[in-house]
């Protein structure tokens, strides 16, 4: 199932800041913690607790979130299903990035543990 350039141009305009209180709450409610959610974002874009703070303040779009992050290289490792769409089929680069951050919230929710969350082994 492939995006439509509708959905790729809501999901560009999105902010972070939106987003970001759903990815806690998600993962606070399955009894995860900020911190570790910090440290599943640090890994997928490269961001610091105080970059990741600075992006939410300046409510920035995810179009600009991804543009200033450092792709970890196992980022494509990141497969599977999320929202309704397989993630290693879909074709426009910043909807995928954000599906695989999508992704990594929802594995830190379901108890993933944390190295199998962060494709080291």
């Amino acid at each position: 199932m492939t995006t439509t350039p509708a959905h790729d141009a809501k999901i560009a305009k999105m902010t972070f800041a939106s987003v970001y209180p759903h990815y806690v709450t998600k993962v606070e409610k399955k009894g995860r913690t900020k911190e570790e959610l910090h440290t599943v974002i640090t890994w997928l874009t490269g961001f610091d607790d105080a970059k990741i703070q600075n992006l939410i303040d300046e409510k920035v779009t995810f179009a600009d979130f991804f543009q200033q992050a450092t792709l970890h290289p196992n980022a494509p490792l990141i497969k599977g299903t999320i929202c309704g769409y397989r993630i290693e089929e879909i074709e426009t680069p910043l909807t995928q990035q954000v599906r695989y951050l999508d992704k990594l919230v929802d594995e830190l929710a379901k108890g993933r543990k944390m190295e199998k969350i962060l494709r080291e082994g």
